[in-house]
C-alpha cells in the first residue's frame, strides 16, 4: 500500500466546542435526572455528562493530514476572541423532538462569533463544511429516532440555570463512533488541543 492510500484512509471525525466545567456540568446533571423521572423519558437515549459540549462547528470526517492547518486556524481563532461569561440555561428541541437540549444565556453573542470563526477556520483549512446556518447554542441532553413530544422537558428545562463562568479557551474535540452494536451505546470524546481565548492565547 502506498503512502497516498494510507493518508486517504485515515481520517478523524471532529469537531470545535466549548466545554462547561465539571461543576457546571454537576448541576444540569442534576436537573436532568429530574427530566428523566418524568412519563415517557424511557422513550430517549440520554446522553452522558462525558459527552456534554456546546458545538461549535462540525467538521465530520477529517484527513489526518488537514489537522495540522485546520488546528493551526482554530489557534488563531481563539487568540483573536476575548474569554466570556456564560451559563447553561433553559433548552429546546431540533427535529420534532429528535434532540432535546439545554440553551446558553450570558455573552451568547462572543459564542455565536467563536462559532462563526471556528466554521471559517474549517472552511479554509479546506473541510467541506456545507451550507452556513446561524448558529444555535445548545447542549443535547437526549435524543430520539422518531419524533417525540418533548415539551414537558422543554418546559421543565426552561427553569433550569446553571451558575456563570468564563469560557477561556476552545476545545477541538475527536468522536469515536460506537462499534459494538450494543443500543442506546454513546459516543466517545477525545479532546485533541485546547486553545486559551484572547491575546494571552
Amino acid at each position: 500500500m502506498s503512502a497516498s492510500d494510507t493518508s486517504a484512509m485515515s481520517t478523524v471525525r471532529l469537531f470545535a466546542a466549548v466545554l462547561p466545567p465539571e461543576e457546571v456540568a454537576e448541576q444540569l446533571a442534576v436537573a436532568v435526572a429530574g427530566l428523566r423521572g418524568l412519563p415517557g423519558a424511557d422513550g430517549l437515549r440520554w446522553t452522558g455528562v462525558p459527552g456534554w459540549h456546546f458545538t461549535l462547528a462540525f467538521y465530520g470526517e477529517v484527513d489526518e493530514d488537514v489537522v495540522p492547518e485546520l488546528s493551526e486556524r482554530l489557534a488563531r481563532a481563539a487568540h483573536r476572541t476575548d474569554a466570556f461569561a456564560l451559563s447553561v440555561c433553559g433548552g429546546g428541541q431540533f427535529g420534532h423532538g429528535r434532540a432535546l437540549w439545554a440553551g446558553a444565556a450570558g455573552e451568547v453573542n462572543v459564542l455565536r462569533l467563536l462559532a462563526d470563526r471556528a466554521e471559517a477556520a474549517g472552511r479554509k483549512a479546506g473541510v467541506e463544511m456545507g451550507e452556513h446556518r446561524r448558529y444555535q447554542a445548545h447542549l443535547t441532553v437526549a435524543r430520539s429516532r422518531e419524533a417525540f413530544e418533548v415539551r414537558p422537558y422543554v418546559e421543565a428545562l426552561d427553569a433550569f440555570t446553571s451558575r456563570t463562568w468564563t469560557v477561556d479557551d476552545l476545545a477541538l474535540v475527536r468522536s469515536n463512533l460506537p462499534k459494538s452494536g450494543v443500543p442506546g451505546e454513546q459516543p466517545r470524546y477525545e479532546v485533541v488541543a485546547r486553545w486559551p481565548l484572547g491575546a494571552a492565547g
